[in-house]
């Protein structure tokens, strides 16, 4: 750049002071409130803002008003089609969380108890959320944290009672906790749980999951309470002499005739409802087949024996003690065990189960508004989620979210609004009312069989090679969480997979990357020379640029790395025989500019170095620099560094 080209360059302002009030709410708002949720109450008479006020709580009495018939009909299909998979999905996942037999203490037994936590969350979730595809239910991940953190310090079949309360309990500290969130505008704490992170945790779940299905599929009665493989797979093969190989015959070929309707289904999506009626018909089938081989008195158990099991485990004889009762669960509320020795146990179940199911539903719930175009708030389904738990909590429920599995059917059934869950619910008060008695024979073997189809499509490996392939550290932190669920503990393969994001994300901070940039020729663009081989240094300067701000706990580090480039340029030069290095140019273009400005203003930062060293772009800086150095031979301050440090100034931090 020769001297008649250059021209000179404009100052950077130093941006008018404002009020500390003024700063202080406009922070929080932006961290609080990015969508600005009380613009619709600007100029409206205080009726309207009352009604707009309950519309926002209860988006239902939003659309509801709009609502057509010609929606009833789409919603009444799949409100029915999610229905058949609710139920036997309900019986699995609460035989995996160590719920069922729930008794009423005088050994009747309510089997599809559990179900219930497809009637009361689906009305609740209808009026609070704000997702027209999520349709509600339970999920094996939460029922596996039950089990495994409940379980670790009260036996479900020595003590069910007291674990049933404890499993309300954690679920009504869940339904408060994401009510918290949801109200104090806290979503973003959800988004640190990484893909990578989900993914691991998922997999390593699902594979636990799978393996501890071996009990049903080979029609073992005594188990682990254990939920790493080391003690399932003990478990498993210390009792190879129990194996009774017509439960595992039966299991196989319910299996395989599950994930055949899921793969013709994926194949031939006009017939998706193929694949939401499997688990029903498996169901259906099943029972039938037991019924008329009599196959519960040669090794398979059913749903019946499952207080005969609870029997067994506090030594009484094994034999069928109960019936199976009609009717919804009973009112839990007295249940709940705020003065139990356990709290704590609850209230970190609650917390953990919580932010899990929280994670999946509104991921879930984002990624179908997608598909249609339309947005849904995080917050207000925080909200309806904690609603829904406390709900349900009061209703001898556990914990619910919005499954994947669940929605994706709900989508692919043509469901337009909520309404589908209403339908739902209806479908599935109605069997607790009136149909529980048929599923007497249902074999335990079909509900593993569901339980392992739907885990196997919750094991994303082609997320995990993806990871591989795109950012090897986050791959490091899939596999350790799905490392730490499998050989160690749900509970600690989380915290690992959390930490190790949380520790990338401070790295990040604490310890940026710093490149040298060169000139595109014929541009007055500089990028990194590492990115764009072809672009030149500009001879007696190194220009630098951070790619992240800096912080207190970064500034030391990037003194050091800066000083560093300057030693290892200076002996490149010297090597090479080119030019001394005169100047550095630091382009800090990543950060937000007004807020630097005022911090070196009222630090005198600026009135120390000057303010003609400071500029709005690098191009201006390198100008600058060749113009003295070629004209005025001007030394420019040190700043305890040698050489000169220039800065530009464009967006600063």
């Amino acid at each position: 750049m020769g001297n008649s080209d250059y021209h000179t360059p404009r100052g950077v302002a130093v941006p008018p002071p404002k009020p500390f009030c003024w700063a202080v709410s406009t922070a929080l708002k932006e961290t609080f409130f990015p969508d600005d949720p009380f613009r619709q109450f600007k100029n409206q008479p205080p009726s309207r803002k009352f009604v707009l006020g309950l519309q926002y709580l209860m988006p239902i009495l939003e659309w509801a008003p709009r609502y057509t018939f010609q929606s009833f009909k789409s919603d009444l299909v799949a409100g029915i089609t999610i229905a058949s998979l609710a139920v036997p999905q309900g019986i699995s996942y609460a035989n995996l969380a160590s719920l069922p037999p729930l008794l009423d203490y005088k050994c009747e037994i309510y089997v599809l108890g559990t179900a219930d936590s497809s009637f009361v969350p689906p009305l609740i979730y209808a009026m609070f959320g704000s997702s027209r595809d999520v349709a509600v239910g339970t999920i094996a991940v939460a029922s596996l944290l039950l089990t495994s953190m409940i379980g670790g310090v009260v036996n479900p079949y020595e003590n069910p009672k007291l674990y049933f309360q404890l499993a309300v309990t954690a679920t009504f500290f869940s339904g408060v906790l994401q009510t918290a969130l949801g109200l104090l505008r806290l979503g973003f704490i959800v988004d640190f749980l990484s893909h990578a992170t989900i993914v691991g945790f998922m997999g390593g779940a699902a594979t636990i999951v799978c393996l501890q299905q071996l009990k049903g599929m080979l029609g073992l009665v005594h188990f682990t309470r254990g939920t790493d493989m080391v003690s399932v797979l003990k478990s498993v093969f210390t009792q190879v002499h129990q194996w009774r190989w017509e439960s595992a015959v039966l299991g196989c070929l319910f299996l395989f005739f599950l994930l055949l309707t899921r793969y013709f289904s994926k194949r031939k999506p006009a017939f998706f409802w193929i694949n939401a009626m499997a688990p029903l018909m498996s169901v259906i089938l099943g029972s039938i087949l037991v019924y008329l081989t009599h196959a519960e008195k040669h090794g398979v158990q059913v749903v019946s024996n499952l207080s005969g099991s609870l029997s067994a485990h506090v030594m009484h004889p094994l034999q069928y003690i109960g019936h199976l009762k009609k009717g919804l669960n009973p009112p839990s509320l007295s249940d709940l065990a705020f003065g139990s020795p356990y709290l704590v146990t609850a209230i970190k179940t609650g917390a953990v189960t919580g932010i899990i199911a929280l994670a999946e539903g509104i991921a879930v719930g984002r990624s179908f508004s997608m598909f249609k175009n339309y947005h849904i708030d995080g917050n207000k389904e925080m909200i309806a989620f904690g609603m829904m738990n406390i709900a349900g909590s009061c209703t001898s429920c556990y914990l619910t979210t919005g499954p994947f599995s669940r929605t994706a059917v709900n989508f692919n059934a043509g469901c337009k609004s909520a309404v589908s869950n209403i339908v739902m619910a209806t479908a599935v008060m109605i069997t607790l009312l009136f149909l529980t008695p048929l599923f007497h024979y249902t074999p335990l073997v079909v509900l593993s069989s569901i339980i392992i189809a739907a885990m196997l499509g919750l094991i994303d490996y082609e997320a995990a090679i993806h990871l591989w392939k795109v950012d090897k550290f986050d791959f490091v932190v899939c596999m350790s969480a799905y490392i730490g669920v499998v050989f160690v503990s749900v509970e600690i393969g989380l915290t690992i997979a959390v930490t190790m994001s949380m520790l990338r994300l401070l790295l990040s901070l604490a310890r940026p990357r710093t490149h040298v940039l060169g000139n595109i020729p014929n541009t007055m663009t500089y990028r990194s020379i590492d990115q764009y081989p072809n672009a030149n240094t500009v001879p007696g300067m190194l220009i630098l640029h951070i790619d992240a701000p800096i912080y207190f706990a970064n500034s030391n580090y990037l003194r050091e790395r800066i000083t560093r480039w300057i030693y290892e340029e200076e002996d490149r030069v010297k090597s090479c025989g080119e030019a001394n290095l005169h100047y550095v140019i630091l382009d800090m273009s990543a950060n937000p500019g007004s807020e630097v400005m005022k911090k070196l203003d009222k630090t005198e930062f600026i009135q120390n170095i000057g303010q003609e060293w400071i500029y709005l772009t690098v191009g201006e800086a390198v100008g600058a620099c060749n113009f003295m150095l070629h004209t005025c031979k001007r030394t420019p301050p040190t700043l305890s560094m040698p050489p000169a440090v220039e800065l530009t100034a464009q967006d600063n931090v």
